[in-house]
């Protein structure tokens, strides 16, 4: 050995972790990091933004705010990109089955840059309905400091003197079809249903899911109603980012605060205002990333203690917006706090319970408004999301009852195996007051995707036979769906659920006071339907979609791959 090479193996052994760490130090270099930045804690900024739907458009400028808000308090910004799938642009065409598949790709993506940049943080902006629930499922299995920003509601379109939104173009689809609406009339719906950026105004999915993400403490107070475009949205980002930087000071992590009795406080929540049945496939998901034992059951017990009492769409009159203004969730929760219907020692993002950030809250809402109503005159005295059990769903299904008037319907079987094949039936009036229609091998595996059934459960309003038609799949619901509609039945019909062995005509109960969805068939007569059931092939043999049914798990547990 040389001299010259002893050196250099003498100078190798004196090399230090930190030495190790030059080449990746030199690559942060090349994207602005400073000598003084190595020491800082390195936060991701997960954006959402795309030009894909108006729920992301607005969502960079957001980013941008929260990465300068993050320099200025002593982090070292990342932002990288996620993707989103619209529910509203994909509604009732083959590319909704991406939809669901979505929130598990967004979940992915975070947590693989997270994981292979090390990120000390992450602020989480999304707008759209699986980017919310797939930011919070990827900060879940991270366990790093992290928070939800969400990107805010769009404003109501208007048109002569009514409030509109997406689901008014759809229900207006129907209404043409019945002759009830013209042409023309459909068209300036449309015109004028969506008139900027932001998501869908009512409490649909994403807005269901913003105001659970702010009632479980991820999410900063008041930031769940607002609006895109409205400057508040903005500066309620800058603190968020601002918190972030705080929570990583006091090592404040996820699983800290979604705990069993933050998941209740969602809920809980989620049937005061009137949400989306998707909230109960997306909280399950999101329990299952923090390990918290939750059920669908559980989402039973807990309807049956809570009033609906805030009116809002799509059963109601108001959107998000005017439940922002008359004072927004800590209106709500403050009311529940009061009544004993909620959690107050939960911890949240801010480092404070949820019962210290409504400290000053008022009582009471302002007797200038009916969005937000008294608690002992509400719209309902339970939640509005009840679960269904009986031999067509012995896992369980879900069904949104605000403002059905029809609690129990007894009809035939009209079996239908795409929601292709049903809307064409709706529309050329092949459906009768008193069927009971059925949608099947449109689940999570089936699908595969478990396509949300929109486009048929609003057609069917617009022909009016919203209380006289009940609807039953495998698939899910938009949150802007209302009338007699189940769905999430478990098991799916691709893994022989029940559901597959119906033929047309079989008499199905739905009885929603008492928690039945049944077919009259003895299990005789199901045995042997079983036995000669072939489940059909999946639709995708490969790509995202085709691993995505490989990896699926039933609906009554969330629908995760994991």
């Amino acid at each position: 050995m040389t001299q010259n090479s002893q050196s250099l193996n003498s100078k190798s052994k004196s090399i230090t972790q930190g030495d190790r760490r030059a080449p990746n130090r030199a690559m942060l270099r090349a994207v602005g990091f400073t000598d003084d930045d190595f020491g800082k804690p390195i936060i991701g900024v997960a954006n959402g933004q795309s030009e894909i739907t108006p729920c992301n458009a607005g969502l960079g400028k957001l980013a941008d705010i929260a990465t300068a808000e993050i320099r200025k308090s002593g982090g070292m910004p990342q932002m990288f990109g996620t993707i989103t799938v619209s529910d509203g642009i994909s509604m009732g065409t083959e590319g909704m089955k991406c939809s669901l598949v979505s929130r598990e790709v967004i979940a992915d993506s975070i947590e693989t840059v997270c994981r292979g940049a090390s990120m000390d943080a992450v602020i989480c902006i999304g707008g759209c309905d699986k980017n919310m629930p797939g930011a919070m499922i990827a900060m879940a299995r991270l366990n790093i400091p992290g928070l939800f920003v969400y990107g805010g509601t769009i404003k109501p379109g208007r048109l002569e003197g009514k409030d509109l939104t997406v689901v008014s173009v759809f229900e207006a689809v129907g209404q043409f079809g019945a002759g009830t609406i013209d042409r023309n009339e459909l068209t300036e719906i449309e015109k004028n249903a969506c008139p900027g950026l932001g998501s869908c105004g009512g409490m649909f999915t994403a807005n269901t899911m913003s105001s659970a993400f702010e009632a479980m403490g991820m999410s900063l107070p008041y930031s769940s109603t607002m609006a895109n475009e409205d400057k508040d949205k903005e500066i309620s980002t800058g603190q968020s980012a601002k918190t972030l930087l705080k929570m990583v000071e006091n090592n404040i992590l996820p699983r800290d605060i979604m705990t069993r009795e933050a998941f209740e406080n969602a809920i809980a929540v989620v049937m005061a205002v009137g949400g989306s049945t998707n909230a109960v496939l997306h909280l399950l998901a999101i329990a299952h990333s923090t390990g918290v034992p939750l059920s669908m059951d559980d989402f039973e017990d807990i309807r049956k203690k809570i009033p609906l009492f805030c009116d809002l769409k799509p059963s109601g009159k108001y959107v998000a917006i005017d439940l922002h203004h008359a004072g927004g969730i800590p209106q709500v929760m403050k009311m529940m706090l009061n009544a004993g219907l909620l959690h107050g020692d939960c911890m949240t993002v801010t480092g404070k319970t949820i019962a210290e950030n409504l400290k000053d809250v008022p009582d009471q809402p302002r007797e200038d408004q009916d969005v937000i109503l008294p608690l002992d005159k509400p719209k309902s005295t339970v939640g509005h999301l009840v679960i269904l059990k009986g031999n067509l769903c012995e896992e369980g299904a879900v069904a949104k009852v605000s403002g059905v008037k029809t609690r129990k319907i007894t009809g035939p079987a009209r079996i239908f195996n795409s929601e292709e094949e049903c809307l064409d039936a709706i529309m050329d009036d092949r459906i009768k007051e008193g069927d009971v229609v059925v949608i099947r091998f449109e689940g999570p595996k089936g699908g595969p995707g478990m396509r949300e059934m929109l486009a048929p459960t609003a057609a069917i309003v617009g022909k009016g036979l919203g209380d006289k038609v009940a609807l039953i799949t495998d698939g899910r619901f938009s949150g802007g769906t209302y009338g007699i509609v189940i769905g999430h039945i478990a098991p799916e019909a691709q893994m022989g659920g029940t559901l597959a062995l119906i033929n047309d005509d079989d008499i199905i109960t739905v009885d929603i006071d008492q928690n039945q969805l049944n077919v009259q068939l003895s299990d005789a007569e199901l045995e042997e339907r079983k036995r000669g059931f072939i489940a059909p092939e999946i639709k995708y043999q490969t790509g995202v979609l085709a691993k995505y049914a490989k990896l699926v798990g039933t609906a009554s547990k969330g629908a995760v791959t994991d």
